[in-house]
């Protein structure tokens, strides 16, 4: 799997923690490796227009006028029918620690690439106060 992607991951000190809990073998390779590197900040601190987990957030396609609207979350919540999409998902990964205006790229399983632009984080929990979520 491979991402690319203009500007560094952020991450709140409490998703790199999750995250880093969950079996290294069980996360995409690149995100395991993007975790050693990544900028972490206390979650009062985090900008709002960065994906952090269980945000909801607008990407539009590559190539197209296509507008997806997707939500982070941990594996045991996804649902794709409702929009809910695992972080160990491809776009899931790439889009994580993102910032608006980013353009994330990333491999599908099948092994077509796609990309598309981060549009707007539409909900974040520490936006709305909420930093243990």
């Amino acid at each position: 799997m491979f991402t690319t992607h203009s500007g560094q991951r952020l991450l709140t000190e409490l998703d790199f923690t999750r995250l880093s809990k969950m079996n290294r073998g069980q996360l995409p390779e690149d995100l395991a490796e993007d975790l050693n590197s990544a900028d972490l900040v206390v979650s009062r601190d985090i900008a709002s227009d960065i994906v952090t987990m269980n945000s909801q957030v607008e990407i539009v396609h590559d190539g197209s006028a296509l507008r997806q609207r997707i939500t982070l979350c941990y594996p045991a919540n996804a649902d794709a029918g409702q929009g809910l999409i695992s972080i160990l998902s491809p776009v899931g990964s790439a889009l994580l620690g993102r910032r608006v205006g980013d353009t994330v790229v990333w491999q599908m399983p099948q092994g077509e690439v796609r990309s598309a632009k981060l549009t707007a984080v539409l909900f974040q929990p520490e936006a709305s106060g909420d930093y243990i979520t």
